[in-house]
């Protein structure tokens, strides 16, 4: 009987690769007095966690700004990267549950290659605990495309994304935020931060949010309540502490599901399946999430060139599930779905901690930013998974009220995870060239373990992970970089012995070029990149066990265009080709393109500021995504049709009628309501696109 083929069937075959590219973006025009003068654009720590300007990073690097999430009116990480090239966010369509994300076309590390603040934010890849973050507690998000894990450890060769907490401030301010939309969406928000005491040493924010909305299946619906409380204190004008903590609650989680690309892309019997059709019974439909975080960052400066920092996360989380949902059709003419039910009851705990030392050292010839670190990394999880069997549901006239013909007994297993991992890493400065170099060695200890039978599978292994790469700076602000980097991710495959089969191994050649005009905030970059990854877990009979003999290549282009065109008109352009294939398998798909990811994606987003005359104090933007050429299944039978997407936004700030520090702003997704599947696992499972969204929201900073 399978399992729930939304979340798990990802486990399958971890897929692909994708393309690079990328500058962080520059912020937009925020004022009518704004002067286009030259921006040093800094990554804040995710690609080398030490701060360097992005143009020196031998390594695509995009960041999606406070400002962008606001001016887009984003509700999840998933959807803020709608515009980031060579990031795909449609994997599971219309479906918010969790934050998924394929980079460079793998889809394999999408739920655990998220990062709070420089510290893993943990999920387990093989449940339904994927934690994630709301974007209102974002300052901003950084996308580092290929390998991290010299580093990071574990990670996907397609990248790593970095959210950027807001933290304490030492100014007063304040911003509340109400916002209203269709699919009876509603949310209240707030953000206060300032100083405590007279002495300007501690400084507070809190940020918070509560926000519900129905969906466009059926009877689901998203709720979320949120709260993060922070605290910095400057001990001295050397040390500082900042503590930290994240508590949400989603007492509803929205849907998770999908249906046959018969029936879905093609008509059935005459009919297609309506992209509000639900599959499920309402009174076994759950998903609960609920999770906790606190933790700490500290820092001591010795002088100018020596710095100790350590951050340390404490993390846990529940999760119930309750699902029916639909598997095929009963027979090869019918219009009735076979249905199953999947349960789950999990509880997660996890602790991260990374301990760093920086040095600035110089010759007088040679610049050097050496960083050296030691992290530890804990997961453990207990999970509950039962299952069972509802009556078949006909998918073009649905009657529900069915209960279940079966119920089993749920697996109990429990999994855990360590990991140590030491690194060392030198960004070296010669005149114009930029060097970068590191290198990274890990231990790994992974158990699942069968509580019902005291079976476990178990990985205990060693990995290497490396990067150099190089930066040529010309005076013009011509940048050519060229990179070479390695990743590992551990895999929940097991092979004939039950244990689980060694890391996939991956390794990535890049080489482009960044590109900012002196005395301009414009940035452009092109990128081609060659990942391949080996140790893919194939196996020639869907009986026969796993082995560890496969390969994934993919190889492509990314182009990525930030531009003030005038004071009043910025232009955010990407493109991204995605060559990926399975390149060796013993399932017989050698050869064929992987899923999940569109071989052609474009993004054009424009926005344009009113500064003066009767509009003043307006902007609009508009936006379109293009996605081409989607795989709809491993054995390329079928492919998921071609679609375009269209965005909007219009915003009038209030202060211009004397309501300073009001601001209105009205957005639309997926403007002209196309209706399409966004992507398939298979060909029993396809998953609707997001249907129009529109949203109004009411800003007031003070």
């Amino acid at each position: 009987m399978p399992i729930l083929p939304c979340h798990f069937r990802q486990r399958l075959l971890p897929l692909v690769v994708a393309i690079a590219s990328g500058t962080a973006p520059f912020a937009l025009a925020q004022n009518h007095d704004q002067t286009l003068g030259t921006v040093t654009v800094t990554a804040q720590q995710a690609a080398t966690k030490v701060e360097t300007p992005t143009i020196e990073i031998p390594q695509s690097v995009s960041t999606i700004t406070r400002e962008q999430m606001d001016k887009r009116g984003v509700s999840t990480v998933q959807r803020a990267t709608n515009y980031t090239p060579g990031v795909y966010s449609n994997q599971i369509g219309a479906s918010n549950r969790f934050d998924y994300l394929v980079l460079r076309g793998f889809s394999d590390g999408s739920l655990s290659n998220t990062f709070l603040d420089g510290l893993k934010l943990f999920g387990d890849t093989n449940s339904h605990s994927s934690l994630r973050v709301d974007p209102w507690f974002l300052d901003s998000i950084e996308v580092v495309k290929g390998p991290a894990s010299v580093l990071y450890g574990q990670a996907s060769p397609g990248g790593v994304v970095a959210l950027n907490s807001k933290r304490p401030e030492f100014q007063s301010g304040g911003e509340l935020r109400f916002r209203v939309g269709n699919n009876n969406q509603r949310s209240a928000a707030f953000d206060l931060t300032g100083p405590l005491g007279d002495e300007q040493r501690v400084a507070y924010r809190l940020v918070g949010i509560a926000s519900a909305a129905d969906t466009q299946f059926g009877p689901t619906e998203e709720e979320r309540y949120a709260i993060a409380p922070s605290l910095t204190w400057d001990i001295s004008d050397a040390t500082s502490l900042t503590l930290d903590a994240y508590l949400q609650d989603e007492p509803e989680g929205g849907y998770h599901s999908g249906v046959p690309f018969d029936g879905a892309v093609e008509a059935r019997n005459g009919r297609k399946i309506s992209n509000n059709f639900f599959d499920g019974e309402e009174d076994y439909d759950a998903y609960e999430r609920t999770q906790r975080m606190v933790g700490y960052a500290f820092e001591h400066r010795f002088n100018d060139d020596w710095i100790a920092r350590q951050q340390l996360r404490y993390l846990n989380s529940d999760v119930t599930l309750n699902q029916v949902y639909g598997f095929g059709w009963t027979s090869p003419t019918s219009d009735k779905l076979t249905r199953y039910y999947s349960g789950s009851q999990e509880s997660l705990d996890a602790w991260t901690v990374d301990n760093q030392l920086e040095a600035n050292l110089s010759d007088g010839f040679i610049e050097h930013t050496v960083l050296a670190g030691v992290d530890y990394q804990q997961r453990d999880n207990d999970v509950s998974w039962p299952s069972g069997a509802f009556p078949s549901l006909n998918a073009f006239d649905p009657v529900y009220g069915a209960e279940p013909t079966a119920m089993y007994a749920p697996t109990n297993e429990r999994h855990e995870m360590e990991q140590t991992g030491v690194y060392l890493q030198d960004q070296i400065a010669l005149d114009n060239w930029r060097f970068t170099l590191g290198g990274r060695y890990d231990w790994v200890d992974i158990r699942n373990t069968n509580q019902d039978t005291d079976q476990a599978s178990t990985l205990d292994d060693t990995q290497f992970s490396g990067r150099a790469g190089a930066v040529y700076l010309f005076e013009n602000g011509v940048a050519p970089y060229l990179s070479y980097s390695t990743a590992f991710t551990p895999t929940s495959f097991v092979d004939a012995d039950g244990d689980l089969l060694a890391p996939m191994e991956g390794e990535q050649w890049e080489t482009g070029v960044k590109f900012q005009p002196n005395g301009s905030q414009n940035q452009y970059s092109a990128s081609l990149f060659h990942i391949s990854q080996e140790n893919v877990a194939t196996k020639e009979q869907p009986t026969d066990p796993y082995r560890a003999v496969g390969e994934i290549e993919s190889q492509g282009i990314e182009l990525e265009a930030h531009t003030q065109l005038t004071e009043a008109l910025s232009l955010q352009a990407g493109y991204s080709f995605t060559d990926i294939t399975y390149a060796k398998s013993d399932d017989g798909n050698e050869g064929n393109n992987a899923i999940y990811s569109p071989r052609h994606q474009i993004q054009l987003w424009a926005q344009y500021a009113f500064n003066d005359g009767w509009l003043s104090g307006a902007d609009i933007g508009a936006g379109v995504r293009h996605y081409a050429d989607i795989a709809a299944d491993r054995a390329n039978t079928q492919s998921v049709p071609d679609y375009t997407l269209v965005d909007a936004t219009l915003g009038y700030d209030l202060g211009e009628v004397g309501l300073n520090g009001v601001d209105t702003r009205l957005n639309v997704s997926n403007l002209l309501d196309e209706d399409y599947v966004a992507s398939c696992n298979s060909l029993e499972y396809c998953y609707f696109g997001a249907e129009r969204g529109i949203t109004a929201s009411v800003h007031y900073r003070f």
